[in-house]
């Protein structure tokens, strides 16, 4: 009976050290550099930046179109200068009108 009782405790610790090693792996597949965690972060932080990178291009373009237009159409060059600086052409009528108070609707 003693030689079983020697037996028992290196049976138990062989265990636990294989569990210990599991754990450890698997906290390095979780938590590591290389991790699931870090994986799922990166591609999120990846497909975040891919919408500003499309924000940004879709910017550029309209910025593109609107300077082929200041360079080639004399209409558009109007159409701001009137908007925007308030020009009228030579001869023509401007009315304004003031806001009617909110107290007055």
């Amino acid at each position: 009976m003693a030689a079983k009782e020697s037996t028992r405790p290196t049976r138990l610790v062989a265990p636990v050290w294989l569990i210990l090693l599991v754990l450890l792996m698997l906290g390095f597949a979780m938590f590591g550099d290389r991790g699931v965690l870090r994986t799922i972060q990166s591609s999120r932080y990846k497909a975040e930046l891919q919408k500003e990178l499309q924000s940004l291009q879709d910017e550029r373009q309209l910025l593109k179109d609107e300077i082929s237009r200041l360079r080639k159409d004399r209409d558009y060059w109007e159409q701001l200068a009137r908007k925007k600086l308030g020009m009228v052409r030579e001869g023509e009528l401007i009315y304004q009108f003031d806001k009617a108070p909110d107290s007055a609707q």
